[in-house]
């Protein structure tokens, strides 16, 4: 039961929402009530019905049981975040994520809650830690690196650069947000409450009078043109490093194990082949990088239970696209089948042991990670493309930031904890290499 994870709690979430169905079911008596008064009140101001004049202050007063129904329950989520210090926990991704939700919030039930905060009750310092990563990762590529988060504080840099965090344009500016979410990430770490609207001002004109504040081992430094450098004593770096490197894990333990530029050899499978699903939100951003047309053919290594190609299907019956073969490779029988019960067309097989033959258009992939696995899938792909086809992988982030050993293409960050559902967070984005003609 969820109430038994909190027993610090004064009430249980189920007289919570008790007080809120009980609240809920007399609204409507209460609004007819209210409408009675109000017209007992006129009459009681009047003679025969005649009209005397308007007894209110400007208009009349009304009361909508639907209106009341609404503030309730946007009152009751409310106070459930307060109450199980959600809005203490979140990061600040999730904390923008849930006011938009509440400009229509979900029903308010015990399973509504569950489904909504039960991860901040079993592991909030999961929330904790990935605030810090969402928080840092964007100012500097060594955040976005599994291998440099683990080989200690020397891989990471002793100052960051804001440009015009501190300009008296930048209130509510990216980069001012920047600042701010990065602040209350290490209030978070540090279990304080996060920084308020005055507070960070007050940190901001004393950056820019040239105080030098510091803040949980952060020095905020000031300049004339409202840039901000933020410089890392030997204890913040510390702090930064260990939280972000528990949050990423320990999933490519291979990886940092191997070589500098050695890759195991092609065709065997890797020793911790771990399986990680690519969850929906991965699908649809793999969707979104490619085109189409009719007569194309389609291909997905290691497709495991067929999610890309899932998207794929979706992609060519939305766009009416005809006679398009998509197909599958899966050297697990289990996943294998599990696409063929779905529809889909797949050969059991170790993918790097199959022959290639350039007949696809399009090569869509989240390849094995493991010591660097991945750049022998790639290279594999590339030899099933057409000149002019091309190729989207899930690569880990250390890929294209440290390793160096991709030839070319492009890339795009998938968001902090992209595979949680799946059971790692290793940081990755999307690689995008297309084949000469």
């Amino acid at each position: 039961m969820l109430d038994n994870q909190l027993p610090a709690m004064m009430r249980p979430l189920s007289d919570i929402v008790a007080e809120f169905e009980q609240k809920r079911a007399a609204l409507e008596g209460i609004a007819g009530d209210f409408a009675a008064s109000v017209r007992a009140a006129e009459l009681a101001a009047s003679i025969g019905g005649a009209y005397g004049g308007s007894i209110w202050d400007r208009y009349t007063p009304s009361l909508s049981s639907e209106r009341m129904a609404a503030a309730l329950t946007l009152s009751a989520w409310q106070h459930v975040i307060k109450f199980l210090k959600i809005d203490e926990i979140a990061t600040a991704r999730d904390l923008d994520a849930m006011k938009l939700s509440l400009a229509n919030p979900p029903e308010f039930t015990l399973d509504n809650i569950r489904a909504t905060f039960g991860t901040y009750l079993i592991d909030p310092r999961q929330h904790v830690l990935r605030g810090i990563a969402e928080a840092f990762v964007n100012l500097d590529p060594a955040y976005k690196s599994h291998s440099k988060m683990k080989i200690g504080v020397k891989g990471l840099p002793k100052r960051i650069i804001l440009d015009s965090a501190l300009s008296r344009w930048a209130g509510g500016s990216y980069r001012e947000k920047q600042l701010t979410d990065v602040l209350n990430a290490m209030a978070t770490l540090h279990n304080e409450p996060r920084l308020g609207y005055a507070e960070v001002d007050a940190l901001r004109a004393a950056a820019l009078r040239g105080d030098d504040p510091i803040f949980y081992g952060m020095t905020l430094r000031g300049f004339a043109n409202g840039n901000c450098h933020l410089l890392f004593d030997p204890s913040a770096l510390l702090a930064i490093n260990r939280a972000i490197a528990e949050f990423y894990g320990d999933a490519l333990a291979d990886d940092l194990a191997a070589e500098p530029g050695k890759v195991r050899p092609g065709s065997q499978v890797a020793a911790k082949l771990s399986y990680y699903p690519t969850p929906a939100e991965v699908v649809k951003k793999i969707i979104g990088n490619i085109s189409g047309h009719d007569g194309m053919r389609i291909l997905e290594p290691s497709c495991g239970c067929g999610r890309i190609m899932d998207g794929a299907r979706e992609f060519i019956r939305g766009r009416g696209f005809r006679d398009v073969r998509i197909v599958g490779v899966e050297v697990d029988p289990g996943r294998a089948d599990q696409a063929r019960a779905k529809g889909h067309a797949v050969q059991t097989a170790n993918f790097l042991q199959i022959a290639p033959a350039p007949e696809f258009d399009l090569v869509l992939m989240n390849p094995p990670f493991a010591g660097r696995h991945y750049l022998k899938h790639i290279e594999h792909a590339l030899k099933f493309l057409k000149p002019g086809g091309y190729l989207v992988a899930v690569l880990p982030a250390s890929a294209w930031y440290d390793h160096g050993q991709l030839d070319g293409g492009g890339w795009d960050d998938l968001p902090v904890a992209s595979f949680a559902e799946s059971g790692t967070n290793v940081p990755t984005g999307l690689y995008t290499i297309s084949k000469g003609r």
